[in-house]
């Protein structure tokens, strides 16, 4: 899944990872691809997650990973990196999900009775990256849809995905709904669609695998 993600930086972008499975993404990027990854708490040019022993203790992305910089890296203060979130700059945000509706409504913040630090920055990079995609498990821990007709945790921002890679699945937010664009390798259509919580659109020719 989260190789697979990857794959949809392209060269030359702008990329928030947010937390959770989007801050992995980095180690499927190769050193010398031409992307510019960013994160909230300050920091462009990010290299490569390292373990503890090798690490700048100073050096943490917005969940804590340890990271490395790269030439052209730039350090700034929180108004400076949300500046360039609300003006647009990002091409791209990878962001975790709690659920996703088939309208593209994102929860990713809140479940309620459980402990939150607060929204962060998710409000700001739903609504404000040129395109919104989730990395997500497809059904939580108990086996509930994450991918539903409607959203039942509070929202961060509406209408904001378009697209959703999960461990069974690439799946598009179309006009119309969910729309099935890949599956895991080994995985059916007929698996996705019972772990989907609203109707999937499946294209009448083959689909590829991941």
């Amino acid at each position: 899944m989260v190789a697979r993600a990857a794959r949809e930086i392209q060269p030359g972008m702008v990329v928030n990872l947010g937390i959770g499975l989007p801050t992995r993404v980095i180690n499927y990027l190769s050193a010398d691809f031409p992307v510019c990854l960013h994160t909230e708490n300050g920091l462009t040019g990010i290299g490569p997650t390292l373990p503890p022993e090798q690490a700048d203790r100073n050096l943490i992305d917005a969940g804590g990973a340890y990271v490395s910089t790269l030439p052209g890296s730039a350090f700034f203060d929180s108004a400076t990196s949300f500046a360039l979130v609300r003006s647009g700059r990002l091409d791209l945000t990878m962001l975790g999900a709690f659920e996703v509706a088939d309208n593209g409504d994102l929860a990713n913040w809140k479940i309620p009775g459980k402990f939150s630090p607060g929204v962060g920055g998710g409000i700001e990079l739903a609504q404000k990256a040129r395109r919104v995609v989730v990395l997500t498990t497809h059904t939580d821990r108990a086996g509930n849809p994450k991918l539903k007709d409607r959203c039942t945790l509070p929202l961060t921002a509406r209408r904001c995905i378009g697209r959703v890679f999960t461990d069974l699945a690439v799946i598009d937010v179309g006009p119309n709904g969910f729309h099935l664009v890949e599956t895991a390798q080994g995985v059916s259509v007929a698996e996705v669609k019972e772990a989907t919580g609203a109707p999937l659109i499946v294209p009448d020719t083959p689909l590829p695998s991941f």
